[in-house]
């Protein structure tokens, strides 16, 4: 019996991370109060090491290792630099709002960065087992972040809600993933597609794993009927989780839907399509509908989460490589685009008070013009409208649909999207129309003030832009489907 030793370097980047995070633990014992900053300014330095490590790692070919169920290719790489963007503009962001709540403890960024690198083992996995250890990895880190703050009710709640309904998905993904193992006998991800492929398996037991998967999946993407949770937790979460459960996770959902979906089972992609497009429908429907109702802009933002997730499958369920690669644009824009409206959100709230309602952003622009001028492109962007990069995210899912000859469900989606040009407009008014609740000038530090107007030039910038970015998911899409 021979032990050939697994090649390390795919993984650096993961096992550079996982050191990182256990010497921030325990570096936060040692840190005083008064030299906190040190906690936060190691994590963005491990974020930093993170991304130059993937970046010097890039072969452009895809490359396994652990007996084939890991996997660096192109698409893991670039979604792994957007995951730490992310995350690193997300701790930006939350720095002064944690401080003010308690919340700027070793146990947020080591809880953020075990999710982070569950996000990172999802997006590389090839194997249905480190799939699973990856989205559970993520799911329990997200869990006890949104009930960080203990003495909230609320927050207690939604972590409630969140972990039991996790369990109950996680409990189908798995029984589904069991069905695909009886019925190809194998948890190998490129073995169970050449099984389907070949025809050899029993077509009933795989349609039947395939619903299973399908429930699962829908849940970890928050779409309609599996939704229950997102309004909850976005509502119930310190802002700054909500800012992390609105951005990062969405990719590694997408990089679900891709390894086990298309890379699995893309042959059974008349199978599939249906149930996501009766997916995809609902959630645009739903959430685009109850978000005019909501009063609460969080709750407002989760339910439009939802109706973006809904378009967001309009280019899965093409089935073609121009599909995915602009479903992968649009998972890009739309965690560009979430950072920014939280950001703003975050910058607004203070000690005591959080902004968390519509009427808190009445009069923004006499406040401040320029920060209502960035939420106004998050605004924008969020709605489709032009000159920014949400107007070609759903641009492309859209004509990916159309190619698909899924006419009706472009025009469906095309009138959603004027219903959901409301509750964004709504926003904007607020801001330039209505006289301000209070109009104290808002006060934030020079990296928040910096990277808020970055984010909001960036989102201009793709929206004027875009084919860069455009490249950058066709190339990691075609090179890791077909490489």
């Amino acid at each position: 019996m021979t032990f050939a030793f697994p090649n390390l370097v795919p993984v650096l980047p993961e096992i550079f991370l996982l050191t990182a995070l256990c010497a921030i633990l325990i570096l936060d014992l040692f840190v005083s109060e008064a030299n906190r900053f040190l906690v936060y300014a190691f994590s963005q330095l491990t974020l930093v090491v993170t991304a130059g490590l993937l970046v010097m790692g890039a072969t452009g070919a895809p490359i396994s290792t652990f007996e084939g169920m890991f996997i660096d290719d192109p698409m893991a790489r670039t979604l792994k630099i957007f995951a730490i963007l992310a995350v690193a503009l997300m701790l930006a962001y939350s720095r002064s709002y944690n401080s003010s709540r308690g919340l700027s403890r070793g146990e947020f960024y080591v809880l953020v960065l075990f999710a982070l690198l569950g996000i990172m083992v999802m997006v590389s996995a090839n194997h249905f087992l480190v799939l699973y250890l990856g989205l559970e990895l993520l799911s329990l880190s997200l869990c006890a972040l949104i009930a960080l703050q203990r003495d909230a009710v609320r927050a207690t709640e939604a972590a409630m809600k969140y972990f039991v309904l996790a369990a109950l998905a996680s409990g189908m993904l798995l029984y589904g993933m069991s069905m695909l193992y009886g019925a190809t006998g194998s948890l190998q991800i490129p073995v169970v597609a050449s099984v389907i492929q070949s025809g050899t398996a029993d077509p009933a037991i795989l349609v039947f794993g395939l619903v299973f998967i399908v429930a699962g999946l829908s849940f970890k993407l928050g779409v309609v009927p599996f939704h229950m949770w997102v309004p909850d937790v976005y509502e119930g979460a310190p802002t700054a989780v909500t800012l992390f459960v609105g951005s990062a996770p969405k990719i590694a959902a997408f990089a679900f839907f891709m390894r086990l979906l298309v890379g699995g089972m893309g042959s059974m992609v008349t199978d599939w399509q249906p149930m996501l497009i009766i997916v995809s429908v609902l959630s645009m429907l739903l959430g685009n509908v109850t978000a005019i109702a909501q009063t609460n802009i969080k709750r407002m933002l989760a339910y439009s989460t939802i109706s973006h997730m809904g378009y967001l499958l309009l280019g899965i369920l093409s089935g073609t490589d121009a599909g995915y690669s602009s479903a992968m644009f649009y998972v890009a824009s739309y965690v560009l685009t979430t950072l920014g409206g939280f950001g703003i959100i975050l910058l607004m709230s203070r000690e005591g008070f959080e902004a968390d309602r519509l009427e808190d952003l009445k009069g923004l622009n006499k406040r401040s013009p320029w920060y209502a001028f960035m939420m106004l492109v998050v605004m924008i962007s969020m709605a489709g409208i032009p000159v920014s990069v949400g107007f070609f995210a759903k641009l492309s899912v859209l004509s990916a649909a159309l190619d698909a000859g899924l006419t009706w469900l472009v025009v469906f989606a095309v009138l959603m999207s004027l219903i959901g040009a409301f509750y964004y407009l709504r926003v904007i008014k607020l801001m330039y129309m209505d006289e301000p609740a209070d109009a104290a000038p808002l006060i934030a530090d020079t990296d928040h003030r910096v990277l808020i107007s970055v984010n909001g030039a960036a989102i201009l910038a793709l929206g004027i832009l875009p084919q860069p970015l455009i490249d950058l998911c066709t190339m990691a899409i075609t090179q890791s489907l077909r490489g």
